[in-house]
């Protein structure tokens, strides 16, 4: 039975079953409960399970006004209990199957705790978008990358008709096709067809359906009642400009981790989003290092290599000569586990720290971190240029080749690594980022966008903090 918060407003917050994204949604969760909300936070089953596995059982535990729900994904269990689901398989399923168990799950707290005013979704779990309007709650969407990768999926259908994807066959690849310029993406001048989002391409197994689950979910955007972006204006301006004529109001509320840091109720800072245990030893061995000394390597939650390509990493690494701190998970190598060379472990064993996880925004923020080795996800991206930490980019799928694009041409910040990667491009590209030239130039870049990061959460002017009053005046309006 309700009791005690009949006036309070009510949010469901329900973010896509991956860890990029339950990451930044739990933040704006604990944003929208420190301005008054009553939250329920909706993990699948299997993200539940894994959660509380890795950060034990306070870390899901319910608070008086936030509480933590779960619903089926609809997929049998993997063999990995540990391991990032198959994206293709993912969004079909949510998609198909989680709508029944969505609107019993609303119906069951808004009796519980108090009627529901607000949904607020990750804009992959379109669903949701089905409940509130046969429900008629009103539904804001979190958008968890960038702008600038929406745009790149809403251009989908252009490409598409004008023949440019999706490629004849595999050849398309490496014959330098990808490397065409395409000249008529708003805002993305000199973007090249390598640069969007691959699944386009049509090469693998459940690249066609993710062609049509995007368009899908991008109709569906347009009745929400608002977007969220995971993004602050001064970074993508020109983006948000050309996104606001698109779709519904949008606001850009980020960096999240500084806006939780200044905003959030301190009793919720048990709640953690980690799917993988975290380490915070590495902390102690990189207070061990001078400053700007120490290069981070982590390709975040779901990029995978073949066993050669962690070789090319691994010595490229040793034979740059800098002290590093790499974040290998149990699962980074495709059908294999991550074993690395008994003799790189031997010859980098005094300068070189391997964990499984860690705690990301305090190592970028630690004052021995003088590059990071990336994958370009966008929460990895926002929080080195919010960090000041300049980076190198090894993007693998999604908006990741968008990211890397963004941040090596727009925003100065970042160097390409071949896909294809080679020890001695490694090695040069690591040498470059931490004493060269191009590395010092991105540097200071990187130490502009931190300024203005932080300007933007700045309590009384800045952007973010603006636009989460507008944000929250819509909410509250809505929830009347």
């Amino acid at each position: 039975m309700a009791s005690g918060h009949e006036k309070q407003p009510h949010a469901v917050c329900v973010p896509a079953p991956l860890q990029g994204h339950i990451n930044p949604m739990l933040k704006l969760a604990k944003i929208l409960h420190s301005k008054g909300f009553l939250i329920t936070f909706v993990n699948t089953e299997f993200n539940h399970q894994r959660l509380l596995r890795s950060q034990g059982s306070d870390a899901q535990s319910s608070f008086p006004s936030f509480h933590f729900e779960t619903i089926p994904d609809g997929l049998p269990p993997p063999k990995n209990l540990d391991a990032s689901q198959d994206i293709p398989s993912l969004a079909k399923s949510t998609d198909e199957t989680c709508l029944e168990p969505f609107k019993n799950l609303l119906t069951k707290v808004s009796a519980s705790y108090s009627p529901v005013t607000c949904i607020v979704s990750d804009f992959l779990m379109g669903f949701t978008l089905d409940a509130a309007t046969e429900l008629g709650i009103p539904e804001i969407l979190l958008w968890t990358s960038g702008a600038g990768s929406l745009i790149c999926y809403d251009q989908y259908q252009n490409l598409l008709g004008k023949g440019l994807m999706p490629l004849k066959d595999s050849s398309y690849l490496v014959n330098g096709y990808l490397d065409t310029v395409v000249d008529f993406i708003p805002t993305m001048s000199g973007i090249r067809l390598k640069d969007f989002p691959p699944f386009i391409r049509i090469i693998y197994p459940g690249d066609e359906y993710m062609v049509t689950f995007f368009k899908k979910q991008i109709e569906r955007a347009k009745m929400a009642s608002a977007i969220i972006f995971n993004t602050f204006r001064e970074l993508e301006s020109d983006i948000f400009d050309t996104l606001s004529s698109m779709f519904p109001p949008c606001y850009g509320i980020v960096p999240f981790h500084i806006l939780e840091d200044k905003i959030a109720d301190k009793s919720l800072a048990s709640i953690k989003s980690n799917l993988w245990k975290e380490e915070p030893e590495c902390l102690k061995w990189l207070d061990s290092k001078p400053p700007l000394s120490v290069m981070y390597v982590n390709f975040g939650s779901i990029a995978v290599m073949t066993p050669q390509q962690l070789v090319e990493f691994c010595w490229g690494l040793a034979k740059s000569n800098y002290p590093f701190l790499w974040i290998i998970r149990p699962d980074l190598v495709v059908g294999d586990s991550a074993m690395l060379p008994p003799e790189f472990l031997e010859e980098t064993g005094d300068r070189g720290f391997l964990a499984g996880w860690c705690p990301q925004e305090q190592v970028l923020n630690h004052p021995s971190i003088g590059g990071f080795l990336t994958h370009s996800g966008w929460n990895s991206t926002i929080e080195s240029i919010s960090s000041g930490v300049p980076m190198i980019c090894w993007p693998f799928f999604a908006d990741q080749q968008t990211n890397c694009w963004l941040s090596c041409n727009k925003w100065g910040v970042a160097l390409e690594i071949n896909n294809d990667v080679k020890s001695e491009e490694v090695k040069m590209l690591v040498i470059e980022l931490m004493t060269g030239e191009k590395g010092n130039v991105m540097r200071k870049n990187a130490m502009g966008w931190k300024e203005k990061a932080e300007k933007a959460c700045a309590s009384s002017s800045g952007s973010s903090m603006d636009d989460l009053g507008k944000l929250i005046h819509l909410m509250e309006t809505l929830s009347k």
